[in-house]
């Protein structure tokens, strides 16, 4: 499984993804400053999933109908970066096979997965 970070995700969430063998590339490691839907076609040329903080995916995906290869979307204010990076590997582990082309909210209090993004 592979990633593209969104620019709203915290570099020590981007490091966890890393560490644990997902490989994980980064919007501010180059592309900072780009539109979200730059960053959503640079997700599917790639075939990545999009983990974001940004909600503003979900009306690109749901409302525009725009294509994703999956959306990881990062609902974790409050939480020290370290527990936020430690959740979402967390996430990403235990529920793998079900992120593909779905639109998964990740809270404090778990997961939830709306499956089948494809149009």
């Amino acid at each position: 499984m592979i990633f593209l970070a969104d620019e709203s995700v915290d570099r020590v969430v981007v490091h966890a993804l890393r560490a644990a063998g997902f490989d994980t590339s980064y919007v501010a490691d180059g592309l900072q400053g780009i539109a979200d839907a730059a960053v959503l076609h640079a997700a599917n040329a790639e075939n990545r999933i999009l983990v974001t903080a940004d909600k503003g995916f979900g009306e690109l995906v749901f409302r525009q109908a725009r294509r994703s290869p999956g959306v990881l979307l990062l609902r974790l204010a409050g939480l020290s970066p370290a527990r936020k990076g430690a959740l979402v590997v967390a996430y990403v582990r235990a529920h793998s096979d079900e992120l593909p082309y779905a639109f998964a909210v990740v809270s404090p209090g778990g997961i939830r997965i709306r499956p089948s993004l494809i149009p």
